[in-house]
């Protein structure tokens, strides 16, 4: 008679996986288990899971990862005791929504068996007609325009992208790859991207994802003249993006001949590689003819990630190609910054599974709203004080000029920046703390240490360690 495998086991699998909804190998798994299993017994308990369906795999050998078939990606406390180490439930933070929104955001959150399982709707395509129909309502439109306006007079496409462009190649490249579940923190991306080392215990594959984020935003900006909804454009992103991420190579820039399944949604995207072409010629097409670079943002935000042309990497091409337009407009791009990557999958599940766009219209406003606030020169020349700041300008600094001289580097830092936002900041206002202290370590120089109540000879001795 074969052995009862406890479900104990198999709950402390589930529960590590839901924490991972960009996907987990069976390594990370391992790692993670307090219960310690042989790697054979943990390949069986894992085949077994997915040949229950508790779990989707894709992938072969070392790089196969496993996902949770639900949309749930909020681990509840209880699962603390099902085998993680070090968990720490998270209060849930959500920007704010209109009533319809959260009507949507009440129906994708119903257990999954109780979703109606639904396909692709060209109706929701053919319904838009470009500058007839409006996804934005008009105040919306305008005052998003207004706010992300250069505040230099008419310059040509990119100009307004070009002079942050430092401070952005960051911001995108980390916040599009944290709302794929990625780890990297702020700091451990700059260093990346800066000098192209990888953070100490990350899977490669996070880091593979930041880097190509880097490549896809220097497409986009040194081509800002050229960029536009086309195919090259749209195909050399996907490709940029998901450059080393796809089991098949061959994949990268081109749609996909195959089906595919999403995990944790009820939607099933069309299947007929004739039907995948003729719709996402005609999401180009449509995109291309709306004059309202806002709405196009969003339009282009909704059906790339909709449609699922390519066989991965849909919501990145779907974010990177919504600052197409800003960039072309010379305004503002979108970075989303702060935006919690539950409200954002939520949005996305709205549009999936009810051809509903009220709760992601909603996270993008204000996940654009946010990014002006971040790069306008207006907004800074006016000099508003943020209450934010000011509640923990204590702490802030504090850390800060602990940094400075106990002379950690960009690891250490990131690492006692945590530390310090678990032990003295609410569960809520962490997230945002943590990030605004690894801008303030990005923005320090000579000219702001006084603030900090630093010494010249301290900061040149931290700099020497931080390069």
């Amino acid at each position: 008679m074969p052995k009862q495998i406890p479900q104990t086991e198999l709950d402390a699998i589930l529960a590590i996986v839901a924490a991972h909804p960009e996907g987990v190998q069976a390594a990370t798994i391992l790692d993670a288990l307090q219960l310690k299993l042989p790697p054979r017994m943990l390949q069986r308990r894992l085949a077994l899971l997915v040949e229950q369906k508790r779990l989707i795999a894709k992938g072969h050998g070392r790089g196969r990862r496993y996902w949770a078939p639900s949309g749930e990606v909020i681990v509840s406390p209880q699962s603390a005791n099902l085998g993680f180490k070090d968990h720490v439930p998270r209060a849930e933070i959500y920007p704010p929504i209109a009533p319809e929104a959260a009507e949507i955001k009440k129906a994708v959150r119903e257990p999954i068996q109780n979703r109606r399982p639904v396909g692709y709707n060209r109706a929701f395509l053919d319904n838009y007609l470009p500058n007839e129909t409006f996804y934005l309502p008009a105040h919306t439109r305008q005052r998003l325009l207004d706010m992300g306006r250069s505040p230099d007079s008419p310059r040509p496409a990119g100009t307004y992208v070009r002079k942050i462009y430092s401070r952005l190649l960051i911001d995108l490249s980390w916040n599009s790859s944290r709302l794929e579940g990625n780890t990297y923190s702020l700091l451990e991306t700059e260093r990346l991207l800066e000098l192209g080392e990888a953070a100490e215990g990350k899977d490669a594959f996070e880091a593979q994802m930041i880097l190509n984020h880097k490549a896809a935003i220097e497409l986009l900006v040194e081509q800002a003249e050229d960029i536009g909804f086309n195919r090259y454009t749209i195909l050399n992103l996907h490709a940029l993006l998901s450059d080393n991420l796809l089991g098949d190579p061959q994949a990268c820039g081109r749609l996909r001949s195959i089906a595919v399944g999403i995990g944790g949604t009820v939607y099933h995207p069309l299947e007929v590689p004739q039907l995948i072409e003729e719709c996402f010629d005609q999401v180009l097409d449509t995109a291309a003819k709306v004059t309202d670079p806002v709405e196009q943002s969003f339009f282009a935000l909704v059906h790339l990630a909709y449609l699922q042309a390519f066989e991965d990497v849909n919501k990145r091409v779907s974010r990177l190609a919504a600052n197409i337009p800003l960039i072309r407009a010379n305004l503002c791009p979108i970075s989303f910054v702060d935006v919690p990557e539950r409200a954002y999958v939520d949005g996305i599940l709205g549009v999936y599974e009810l051809n509903r766009i009220e709760l992601l219209r909603d996270v993008f406003a204000w996940a654009y709203e946010r990014s002006c606030a971040r790069y306008s020169a207006v907004r800074q020349s006016l000099g508003e004080p943020d209450p934010f700041r000011l509640r923990y300008r204590v702490q802030m600094a504090e850390i800060v000029a602990a940094i400075v001289r106990q002379r950690l580097n960009k690891t250490a830092a990131a690492a006692l920046i945590k530390q310090r936002a678990y032990e003295s900041v609410p569960e809520e206002d962490q997230l945002r703390f943590i990030e605004i202290v690894e801008t303030e370590m990005m923005s320090l120089h000579e000219g702001n240490i006084a603030r900090y109540r630093l010494r010249p000879s301290e900061y040149h001795a931290w700099r020497e360690r931080w390069r």
